[in-house]
């Protein structure tokens, strides 16, 4: 079997830069790295994970950490941070909250604590102080994505403002009876967008001079199904007749769209629904939405979690300000009915 040594012969290059080239670490010139790679694949020698980690106190693996992954929010941030650390020759570890506040904490105080883990990347979930605190004892980097962390850097978007937004648009186009779908039901610990978009609905209808009765905040959980029976169930209730859906998903507003055809109404004519991620289906739904885009967010922990490991340098700290979001207007808001 192939040594590191009889790498290095044949690259006609140090021990030290094999190890460089192979691994990631250190400063290795495009054409050293080739060189390097290619002598390692004609003698069939592979860098040891083991031995690299004793040596240098790293595992090369990464952990994230979120409520779920049967979204499209979360499987997008997913898939772009698996993207990036697997280009830079990380391993992702993936922990599930499930929703389950014991699972939850036994994850934060367990094991994420096993320091098997070089860096952790916590998305839309808030530690409890005491679950913090045991991480930072660890020493490992964190980087929160979506709701902030206090002393931890975070890559987000401005919830509570693009809520707002949503919500002003219906509010421009005539609407009062705005009724929000998303209210948590679940622990807000595990969903921190959930109570800033609602934040930014009640802040615009206030400022509208409008005070929601608690019958226009919807409790959901984030998904189609759950949301097309409670938009059907306010829909055929008579005593409480929204004009519009403020839904804190896309997701969710196709159920609230889906409820709406399947009574015979007409969205936009009859009910507007506006939505907040641009979803990748929502074109298909015509849904007026804010697109936050997720993978971006996704990307950018990787990187920065890169950053904070010494491995890459940023031109840009992505956690320093808000990350961009966009409006887009479709077919699925207009004008209240007369």
């Amino acid at each position: 079997m192939s040594s590191i040594r009889d790498v290095a012969s044949r690259a006609g290059v140090s021990v030290a830069t094999v190890s460089r080239a192979l691994t990631g670490r250190g400063k290795v010139s495009a054409a050293t790295k080739a060189t390097v790679q290619a002598a390692a694949r004609e003698l069939g020698y592979v860098a040891s994970v083991t031995a690299s980690s004793l040596a240098s106190g790293r595992t090369r693996n990464i952990g994230i950490v979120m409520p779920t992954v049967g979204r499209w929010y979360y499987s997008s941030v997913l898939q772009a941070v698996a993207s990036e650390l697997n280009g830079a020759g990380y391993d992702l570890t993936l922990y599930i909250t499930e929703n389950d506040e014991q699972f939850r904490h036994k994850i934060f105080a367990d094991f994420l604590l096993r320091k098997r883990l070089d860096a952790v990347i916590s998305v839309t979930l808030r530690p409890s102080d005491h679950e913090l605190r045991q991480l930072k004892k660890v020493g490992r980097p964190l980087l929160a994505v979506g709701g902030i962390i206090p002393g931890v850097a975070t890559v987000r978007v401005d919830e509570v403002s693009i809520a707002e937004l949503a919500t002003e648009h219906l509010l421009s186009l005539g609407h009062r009876d705005i009724a929000f779908i998303g209210s948590p039901e679940v622990v807000d610990a595990d969903f921190q967008l959930t109570s800033s978009r609602e934040r930014g609905y009640l802040r615009a209808m206030e400022a509208a001079g409008i005070t929601p009765p608690a019958e226009w905040r919807i409790s959901a959980d984030f998904t189609t199904a759950v949301a097309y029976q409670r938009a059907r169930n306010i829909l055929v209730n008579p005593r409480f007749k929204p004009t519009a859906f403020f839904c804190a998903s896309d997701e969710m507003a196709f159920g609230a769209i889906m409820a709406a055809r399947d009574l015979g109404l007409s969205v936009p004519q009859d009910i507007s629904v506006i939505g907040i991620d641009g979803h990748e289906i929502g074109e298909l739904f015509g849904l007026t939405t804010i697109a936050q885009f997720p993978a971006a967010q996704g990307s950018a922990a990787a990187l920065k979690t890169l950053a904070l490991l010494g491995e890459i340098e940023l031109e840009s700290d992505p956690t320093e300000s808000f990350l961009s979001t966009e409006f887009v207007a479709r077919f699925s808001t207009a004008p209240p009915p007369d």
